[in-house]
């Protein structure tokens, strides 16, 4: 995985290994793939590309840090009641996946300018986006055990009745499919829109469609067990893409 300037040189590499014989393994019956997965350049405000050995690009503990402090800002405004342990410990997950998914969620083969606001961005399609969707997920679920109706949505029938519900299902439905395309392509920002794709879907889904209030228990249920595959999903994808997940923002 690096830059798409030196393409030609891995080429010239993997040629090279496959006739050392390197890239054969004992028993197998051909080589084994050699991949190159490039990628663009981040650009400087002038276009051009950052200048790592001179030292003239911007740190990534710098951008951390900053990353960190604006988490640690929203994330005392929503929730002061908070201990300062929880406070840091949340801010430095916020800030990381807002940092990771930025990167991710271009296509790695095009150039980007850098721009620390679309790095650091919180809302629209971005990581701490998606960890909020996740953490209302749980929200839920914890009020659904507080009110004692939880027990019993795992095995509950599927009820597909409105147009959100059998919209969450069938993006539900596309997860292994983007799984497979993701790792075939070597292409993260895949996962990203999909996943970006899911939180939209359901948030339309739990405006539409009363959870904890549906009109009866087993519609209640079935809503519970959507809301679980769409968290269980939301959690996967983001692990995939190397971002932790939180209960509570």
């Amino acid at each position: 995985c690096v830059d798409a300037r030196q393409a030609l040189h891995f080429k010239q590499v993997f040629a090279t290994a496959k006739k050392a014989g390197f890239a054969h393994k004992d028993g197998a019956t051909e080589d084994s793939t050699l991949e190159h997965a490039p990628f663009g350049m981040v650009l400087g405000e002038d276009g051009r590309p950052f200048k790592t050995r001179s030292g003239e690009n911007v740190k990534l503990s710098d951008l951390i840090d900053e990353a960190e402090e604006r988490a640690a800002v929203i994330s005392a405004e929503k929730n002061p009641d908070l201990t300062d342990e929880e406070r840091k410990r949340i801010a430095h997950t916020v800030a990381v996946a807002a940092l990771k998914y930025a990167d991710l969620s271009s296509d790695r083969i095009k150039d980007y300018v850098f721009d620390w606001d679309r790095m650091l961005a919180f809302e629209g399609n971005t990581g701490p986006y998606l960890l909020y969707t996740y953490v209302r997920i749980q929200s839920i679920f914890r009020k659904a055990r507080e009110q004692g109706v939880a027990d019993g949505y795992e095995s509950a029938p599927l009820s597909i009745n409105e147009p959100e519900e059998k919209q969450l299902a069938l993006v539900l439905l596309r997860y292994p499919a983007t799984v497979a395309s993701v790792a075939r392509t070597l292409e993260p920002h895949r996962m990203c829109g999909y996943l970006y794709e899911l939180a939209g879907t359901f948030s339309r889904f739990f405006e539409k469609c009363p959870v904890l209030k549906a009109d009866t228990d087993a519609s209640r249920l079935a809503r519970l067990r959507l809301c679980n595959l769409t968290s269980r999903v939301l959690e996967d994808g983001l692990d995939c893409l190397g971002i932790q997940t939180l209960e509570r923002m």
